[in-house]
């Protein structure tokens, strides 16, 4: 039995169209809802752009604050050194900190720690976020 070139081809098509028919209609779907817009994710990045912007604003303020700047004097760390290693942190490690900035400036605001409390935390805060940048 001799097959021919076309004989071949048409039962090499053949053989991919049962192929095909024979796959469930929900995978190809499937694959469709996977696919994100270009306007999701410009939003996604403007949204992380912004949140960064937050969390950086938000340490940036903690340690410009008269009582950080002493304190940091006080520890002989330089508060502009840590001033530009906030900007060296990552976005998880960013909002870590600020969050922490954010409760000790509220827990000092309502009374629930003194002077001396906030002080140990912002030298705690500043030694690790140049520790995190050193180990970058």
């Amino acid at each position: 039995m001799h097959l021919d070139s076309k004989q071949f081809i048409r039962a090499l098509s053949a053989g991919a169209l049962v192929a095909l028919s024979a796959l469930p209609q929900n995978i190809v779907a499937q694959t469709s809802e996977h696919v994100v817009s270009s306007a999701d994710l410009q939003k996604a990045t403007v949204d992380a752009t912004q949140t960064r912007q937050q969390n950086l604003g938000a340490l940036n303020q903690f340690f410009s604050s008269e009582k950080a700047q002493k304190a940091l004097q006080s520890a002989k760390i330089n508060p502009e050194r840590v001033k530009s290693a906030v900007a060296g942190l990552n976005d998880a490690e960013l909002a870590q900190l600020a969050a922490k900035a954010n409760k000790a400036q509220s827990d000092f605001a309502a009374g629930s720690i003194d002077n001396h409390d906030l002080l140990i935390i912002l030298v705690c805060i500043a030694a690790l976020i140049l520790i995190i940048v050193a180990v970058h």
